[in-house]
């Protein structure tokens, strides 16, 4: 895929151990605690960007306004990746997600 930096998507891991004082901030969806992990994979499945630690009561998009990795894009800081499809040039390349982030 033609200017794809990786496919990008957010986990939430049970937390087993987490302290009784934290437990309402990491409980999301389910009444277990989670922590939510956003990683970047490329098509060879090397994941290159994690940013793990967010408590498990925040969703997809509220992660999304707080990773440093789109901070970089937002700044206009992030890698080039220049390509062309169809006689349009593009000088930004993009993430593979699942559809809930915007566009």
């Amino acid at each position: 895929w033609p200017g794809m930096l990786g496919s990008l998507d957010c986990m939430h891991w049970r937390w087993k151990n987490c302290p009784k004082a934290w437990h309402r901030m990491y409980c999301g969806k389910s009444r277990d605690a989670t922590i939510v992990l956003e990683a970047v994979a490329s098509q060879d499945t090397w994941i290159w960007h994690a940013f793990f630690g967010l408590p498990g009561t925040l969703n997809d998009i509220n992660i999304l306004n707080r990773s440093p990795l789109f901070k970089r894009l937002i700044s206009r800081d992030a890698p080039a990746c220049n390509y062309k499809i169809m006689d349009n040039e593009y000088s930004m390349g993009y993430y593979l997600t699942d559809g809930i982030y915007p566009e």
